[in-house]
C-alpha cells in the first residue's frame, strides 16, 4: 500500500488530474461507483495540491467538474435506457437498495440528487434513475451542480488536510514513515467506508 501511494503520489501533475478526473467521472457516469471510489481518488487529488505536486484549485475544478459531468452522463443513460439499465445483473443483488433510492427520488425529487451525493450506492445511481423518473433536466442540473460543488470541495479539502499531517510526519520521522502513516489513515478511510455501506444496507 506504501508503494502504491508513493507512486501515486510522486507522478506528474497531469497524470494526477487525469486519473483523479477519470475515477469521479466513471463513479456516476458508469454505474461503477461500488468498485471505483470516487471519494478515494479526490481525496489523493488534495494530499497532492498540499505537496505542491498539483494546484488546488486544479484538483478542486477537475474533482467537481467530473461530478457533475458524469452526473449528467448517468442522468442521460437512464433518460434514454431507462428500466433496462436497472435490469442489469450487476445490479440485482442491490435490487432492496435501488428501491430504496427510487423511493427517496420520488418524496425528495432534486434534494435526492444533492443530497445522493453523501452516501455511495446513491451517488453511483441516482443520475440514472433520476432520467428513468424523468426528472426535468433543468432541476437536475441545478441540484446536481450544488451536489458536485459541495461534495468536491469537501471531499479535497479532506484530502488537502490529510496531506498536511502527512508533511507534518515527514518532517518530524521521515518520508517512508509518512507514506506508512498515509497509508494506514486511507486504510481507515476504506474500513469506515465499508461499513457506512453495510450500515445502508
Amino acid at each position: 500500500m506504501s508503494g502504491l501511494l508513493d507512486h501515486v503520489l510522486g507522478a506528474p501533475a497531469w497524470i494526477v488530474l487525469s486519473v483523479v478526473g477519470l475515477v469521479v467521472f466513471a463513479e456516476d457516469a458508469l454505474f461503477v461507483g461500488f468498485v471505483l471510489p470516487g471519494e478515494t481518488a479526490a481525496i489523493l487529488g488534495g494530499v497532492a495540491a498540499n505537496r505542491g505536486q498539483v494546484p488546488f484549485p486544479a484538483v478542486l475544478a477537475v474533482v467537481i467538474l467530473a461530478a457533475i459531468v458524469g452526473d449528467t452522463v448517468g442522468y442521460e443513460v437512464g433518460r434514454h435506457f431507462g428500466g433496462r439499465v436497472l435490469e442489469l445483473k450487476a445490479l440485482a443483488r442491490h435490487r432492496e437498495r435501488l428501491e430504496a433510492a427510487q423511493r427517496f427520488l420520488q418524496r425528495r425529487g432534486g434534494w435526492a440528487v444533492l443530497l445522493g451525493r453523501g452516501v455511495a450506492f446513491f451517488r453511483a445511481v441516482m443520475p440514472a434513475l433520476a432520467g428513468t423518473a424523468r426528472m426535468r433536466y433543468p432541476v437536475f442540473l441545478a441540484f446536481n451542480a450544488a451536489g458536485g460543488i459541495i461534495w468536491g470541495a469537501v471531499v479535497v479539502t479532506a484530502g488537502y488536510l490529510a496531506g498536511a499531517s502527512y508533511a507534518a510526519v515527514e518532517r518530524t520521522i521521515g518520508r517512508d514513515a509518512a507514506v506508512i502513516a498515509l497509508a494506514v489513515v486511507l486504510v481507515a478511510l476504506l474500513v469506515w467506508r465499508i461499513r457506512a455501506r453495510r450500515a445502508e444496507r
